[in-house]
């Protein structure tokens, strides 16, 4: 029974597979059932109907077609490794106690305490994942809005975008540059190179749109201003020799990550290393309860579920369709990548998308070369990062803020988010569309 259905989606793979994908995507936009468990039925479905193999070799020599060939590892272990490192560091207090600095020297100017939240929430988000940055954030934001007494979304939508938008300069930052850079392989240095110019102008132009939006709401009184000016700070660390020697470990990866093109170490397994040496001083099984492993389990069983699509030839189909539309122009394939990343990633999930996008990529490049290709990857991560900013759902960071805005009696409705959102990635992918040209296609 099984082998006649296998044979059946042999005859139809692509069409199958593809609405494999198409309905998992459905379902994930829908938000009704978690998406872990969306992303593992679809693994599991691609699976048993054979469009990715199940038998690791066939008469000793190695299936290529072998599920577990499409799993990207250096993506799963740089995730779960950057989750230990973070966690433990936050335990410290350490993160808390710089935020609470960079705010008592603002004096309690709400224009300028938009300015610090937002510039450290991008830089911060640069370095660390955009859900733990905002997370970290979000307590220190309702404190210094209820000291001044004024509502606090003005600083949390600007620390949407900025969490976005930082993300987007690193390899680390936001993990559609995690999944394009193993893909590629393009290094920490690459992403340093090539996008934090960008981002930088990016992130000054939208922050100041927000303090200009925003400008009739960041009024407080002098009495409430100075009460943040004065700010106790003496008992945010809670652990120092643990603040110590997280801070020396997560500054050691990130330099073992910009020294890579040296020292050729995947980042991968910089992160591991500094993992398992922090790990030496904890209870492992409280720091890995605090893995989001609901996001590692999804990223597996989304890379099985395009594996079926790759293995059927429907990604090269996607390809060849592009390189068609656009009759080889780089320019026109470069900003078709980037717009469309930009407004889908604002309707779905960026991860699924780039996760999608990376193996079609990975197919002009077989077809067009390198050269012609490397521009593209560059689209693709600013428009994937970026155009999470347009709604709320655009990204995990845009969800967990807008959740706990509304749990503390603030909530966001959407089309008010959407207002900004939409100006916010339009202002965002136009400066990326200039960049793009001058930088590579020009």
């Amino acid at each position: 029974m099984i082998e006649h259905l296998q044979s059946l989606v042999q005859a139809h793979g692509v069409v199958v597979s593809a609405s494999i994908l198409l309905v998992a995507y459905v379902f994930i936009a829908l938000e009704k059932i978690p998406k872990v468990t969306i992303a593992l039925l679809g693994a599991a479905i691609t699976i048993i109907l054979g469009l990715v193999s199940q038998t690791k070799a066939i008469d000793g020599v190695i299936n290529s077609n072998y599920f577990i060939n499409y799993v990207d590892f250096n993506v799963i272990f740089l995730l779960v490794s950057m989750m230990i490192i973070v966690s433990i560091a936050t335990r410290s207090g350490m993160f808390n106690w710089i935020a609470n600095e960079l705010l008592r020297f603002t004096k309690g100017h709400p224009k300028l305490v938009l300015l610090t939240l937002g510039v450290f929430t991008a830089v911060t988000s640069a370095f660390l994942d955009n859900v733990t940055t905002v997370i970290l954030i979000m307590p220190v934001t309702f404190f210094i809005a209820k000291q001044l007494d004024i509502n606090p979304l003005p600083f949390l939508i600007t620390e949407i975008f900025a969490s976005n938008i930082g993300g987007t300069a690193t390899l680390i930052g936001d993990p559609p540059n995690i999944i394009i850079g193993s893909a590629a392989g393009l290094s920490f240095m690459d992403f340093l190179n090539e996008l934090t110019v960008v981002v930088a102008v990016i992130l000054a132009i939208v922050v100041a749109l927000m303090i200009f939006i925003f400008r009739k709401s960041l009024k407080a009184a002098p009495e409430k201003m100075e009460a943040v000016a004065n700010l106790d700070n003496s008992h945010t660390i809670t652990d120092f020799p643990l603040m110590i020697r997280s801070g020396i470990v997560l500054i050691l990866v990130i330099l073992g990550f910009v020294l890579h093109d040296v020292t050729h170490i995947e980042t991968c397994v910089t992160a591991m290393l500094g993992a398992s040496f922090l790990l030496l001083f904890e209870k492992p099984k409280d720091i890995l309860c605090d893995v989001e492993w609901n996001t590692i389990f999804f990223f597996i069983g989304l890379f099985i579920i395009i594996g079926g699509l790759e293995a059927t030839g429907g990604i090269a189909l996607m390809a060849k369709w592009i390189l068609a539309v656009t009759k080889g122009s780089q320019e026109a394939t470069a900003m078709i990548i980037l717009w469309a990343s930009g407004f889908i990633s604002g309707v779905i999930d960026n991860i699924p998308y780039t996760a999608t996008m990376t193996p079609m990529l990975l197919e002009i490049q077989k077809t067009m070369g390198g050269e012609y290709t490397y521009p593209l990857w560059w689209c693709l991560s600013l428009g994937a990062c970026l155009g999470g900013n347009m709604t709320i759902i655009g990204a995990a960071a845009n969800v967990i803020v807008s959740e706990t805005s509304a749990h503390n009696g603030y909530p966001i409705p959407f089309m008010k988010f959407l207002k900004y959102g939409v100006i916010t990635m339009i202002i965002s992918l136009t400066i990326s569309s200039i960049y793009v040209y001058i930088r590579f296609l020009h």
